[in-house]
C-alpha cells in the first residue's frame, strides 16, 4: 500500500526519524492558518508548498490548468495562498503518470530547511528495501540525492552504494558509520547520520514496509540530518497489525476498478490490453497472459477469481472487466483442483443470461474436476460461448476472434 509523504513522514517521525515539519491543507482557504501554526512552531518564513499524490517527479511535473510545478517554494507568507491555489485541485502531469495528470486532493505545506548557516546543505538519497535475490534488507545510498536521481542510476551508477543487514543481528553501528562515511560526513554531521539510519531502519521493520525511499536526506547547514520527503509502501499482508496504518490507505490515488474489485474479494490489476482474463490462480493468471501474447492478443487484466467461482463471483468479475472499453474478447481459463468446473460453469452460463448479449466473444476452458459435465453445461445451454479444452485451442481462438 502507498502511502502520501505527509503520511510516511508522520511514521518516520513516530519512530525519532528527524522531518521536514509540515502542514497538510485540502482548502487553500486554510493555507494561511497552518502557515502560522508552522511558523510558531518552527520560526520558518518560508514555506515549501508540495502537491501531495501517488508519484514521483512531482518537483519537475506540471499542474494543466495552471503551469506550476508539484513542488514550489513561497518566499513568504503573502504569496503562500496564490502558490497553493496554483497546484491544489489541478491535475499534476510527472515522468511517473504516463502521460496522465493526477488531481491534487490535498497540499502539503512544508518549513524551509535550506537556511544560511555555518556550512552548505547536502542533499543524500537513501532507501531501504528486501534484496529478494540475496534475502536481505538493503540500505541503498548515494551523495547523489535530489530530483536528478533516476539520472545519477543511468549515468553514474558507480555513486549508488549498498548496505546489506544481517537479519540475524540487525543493523550494526560500524554499518551505519560507514553509510556516513562514504556521504563524506564527519563529526557532528556524522553522529547525526548515524542517530538517523538506525531510526529509519527501525521505523522501515517497525511498520513492516516493503520500501522506505527518503530523497532527499538532507544535512543542513547546521548539521543536522533529516527526511525533506519521504516515499514508503507498506506491506499489505501486514495490514491487519497495523489497523492505523490501514486507515490511511487513499482510494482516490487507486484504479476505480482496483478498489472494486478489492471491495468484492477479487484479486485484479488492470492492464492496457485487449483481452480481459478471468483465471483462477495466479500462477495459471501469468501462464494465461503469456499466451494471450503469443496469440497476438495483449492481457487487459490480471484477474484471480479464487477457489470459489460461483455465478455471484463470475457476474462481479465480468462487470469489472468490460468497464475497459478496450476489451474485445474475454478468456476464462480454469482449473478446477479444489473448485468444481461444473460449478464455475453454471457461473458462466448464469452471469452470461443476466447479461442478455454479451458485448464481446467470450471463450472458456475448464480442465480439472467435473471439466467433462462443465463443458456438456455450456454446450447445452446454446449460449454463444467458445468452449476448448486445450490451452492451444484457447490462444488460437483468442487469435480468431481478434483479426
Amino acid at each position: 500500500m502507498n502511502l502520501h509523504e505527509y503520511q510516511g513522514k508522520s511514521i518516520l517521525k513516530s519512530f525519532g526519524v528527524a522531518i521536514q515539519e509540515g502542514r497538510v491543507v485540502d482548502k487553500a482557504e486554510d493555507a494561511l492558518a497552518a502557515a502560522k501554526e508552522l511558523s510558531a512552531e518552527t520560526g520558518t518564513e518560508w514555506y515549501v508548498v508540495k502537491a501531495q499524490i501517488h508519484a514521483g517527479g512531482r518537483g519537475k511535473g506540471t499542474v494543466e490548468e495552471t503551469g506550476s510545478h508539484g513542488v514550489v517554494l513561497a518566499k513568504g507568507i503573502d504569496k503562500l495562498e496564490d502558490t497553493v491555489r496554483g497546484i491544489l485541485g489541478g491535475h499534476l502531469t510527472t515522468a511517473q503518470t504516463n502521460g496522465v495528470g493526477k488531481l491534487v486532493n490535498k497540499v502539503l505545506i512544508a518549513q524551509d530547511v535550506y537556511y544560511p548557516g555555518a556550512s552548505e546543505p547536502s542533499e543524500f538519497y537513501m532507501s531501504v528495501l528486501l534484496d529478494r535475490e540475496k534475502g536481505r534488507n538493503t540500505i541503498v545510498y548515494s551523495t547523489e540525492g535530489g530530483m536528478d536521481i533516476e539520472s545519477v542510476a543511468e549515468n553514474t551508477p558507480h555513486l549508488i552504494f549498498k548496505e546489506e543487514i544481517n537479519p540475524k543481528v540487525g543493523i550494526q553501528g560500524f554499518q551505519a558509520r560507514k553509510i556516513a562515511f562514504n556521504l563524506g560526513l564527519s563529526g557532528q554531521a556524522m553522529k547525526q547520520m548515524s542517530k538517523f539510519i538506525f531510526s529509519l531502519y527501525a521505523a522501515y521493520e517497525g511498520c513492516d514496509a516493503s520500501m522506505f525511499e527518503i530523497n532527499p536526506v538532507l544535512k543542513t547547514s547546521d548539521d543536522k540530518i533529516i527526511a525533506v520527503d519521504a516515499k514508503v509502501t507498506l506491506d499489505g499482508n501486514a495490514l491487519y497489525r497495523h489497523p492505523d496504518y490501514a486507515a490511511m490507505r487513499d482510494k482516490t490515488e487507486e484504479d476505480p476498478t482496483e478498489v472494486e474489485a478489492d471491495e468484492v474479494g477479487l484479486n485484479f490489476v488492470k492492464l492496457d490490453g485487449n483481452v480481459g482474463c478471468m483465471v483462477n490462480g495466479a500462477g495459471l493468471a501469468m501462464a494465461t497472459m503469456d499466451i494471450i501474447k503469443l496469440s497476438g492478443g495483449n492481457p487487459a487484466n490480471f484477474l484471480d477469481v479464487g477457489g470459489t467461482a460461483d455465478a455471484e463471483r463470475v457476474e462481479k468479475a465480468f462487470n469489472i472487466i468490460l468497464k475497459d472499453k478496450n476489451v474485445k474478447a474475454i478468456l476464462i481459463n480454469i482449473f478446477g483442483g479444489i473448485v468444481r468446473c461444473d460449478r464455475v460453469a453454471q457461473g458462466v452460463v448464469d452471469a452470461y443470461q443476466k447479461f442478455g448479449t454479451f458485448p464481446v466473444p467470450l471463450i472458456v476452458r475448464l480442465q480439472g474436476t467435473n471439466a467433462k459435465e462443465a463443458k456438456e453445461l455450456i454446450e447445452a445451454s446454446g449460449l454463444d460461448v467458445i468452449s476448448v479444452t486445450l490451452l492451444q485451442e484457447a490462444a488460437d481462438k483468442v487469435k480468431e476472434v481478434l483479426a
